[in-house]
């Protein structure tokens, strides 16, 4: 699947929004990040080459917008509607990336969250959102998160989910300048017949919702 049939896409839920991330979100995505600094410190992907540096947010952008383009990636901003305002807020981000094709059909998916919003079922809500999008629409088979062993508010997402933990990875990723184990989770579509958003819109206030 390439070309428009695959990107640009907007989702929806209620009042949670996934829409595509583009150069005019600039000033309100800094603005999020810069108040959530410390809040993601510990979880900040760094590169790990002598004096390498993370990209620019215009830098980011291109990329994740030229994976989209290729059908390898799926970038949204994860923005909410709010009375009084004119557009959604902007309350995180989420990106499916490493999407492969051909007989594998998988995914690894990432997000963050506004820690202002933390403890409403944002985060869980919009991992449903977009696995339901990568299974039902894109015809994808597993979806995979990869999570520091550390992030208890992550942990918690994909366990309230359902994701299966699959294994520990050691020093897996570069992240906050070291290289640092992960845990992995993994979903397939067979374990979600009638789709995740449902099963996580009807059992989730049956506990306390993941930030």
């Amino acid at each position: 699947m390439l070309g428009s049939d695959f990107w640009p896409v907007t989702i929806e839920c209620g009042d949670l929004v996934l829409r595509p991330i583009s150069r005019r979100d600039k000033r309100e995505w800094a603005e999020v990040r810069q108040l959530n600094a410390q809040w993601l410190a510990p979880w900040e992907a760094s590169n790990p080459l002598p004096g390498g540096r993370l990209p620019s947010f215009g830098e980011m952008v291109h990329s994740l917008n030229q994976q989209a383009r290729q059908a390898t990636a799926l970038p949204w901003l994860i923005t909410e509607r709010r009375p009084g305002l004119a557009k959604p807020a902007l309350v995180g981000q989420l990106t499916v990336s490493g999407i492969v094709w051909g007989s594998a059909m998988m995914a690894t998916l990432g997000y963050w969250v506004d820690r202002r919003c933390a403890g409403r079922g944002i985060a869980p809500t919009a991992v449903a959102m977009a696995t339901d999008h990568c299974f039902a629409v894109l015809g994808l088979h597993r979806m995979e998160i990869n999570i520091r062993p550390e992030n208890g508010p992550s942990l918690r997402v994909v366990e309230k989910l359902g994701f299966r933990s699959e294994c520990l990875r050691p020093r897996y990723l570069h992240i906050n300048g070291e290289w640092a184990d992960h845990r992995s989770f993994a979903l397939t579509a067979e374990e979600v017949p009638d789709g995740l958003l449902a099963r996580w819109l009807r059992e989730g206030d049956q506990s306390a919702k993941a930030p």
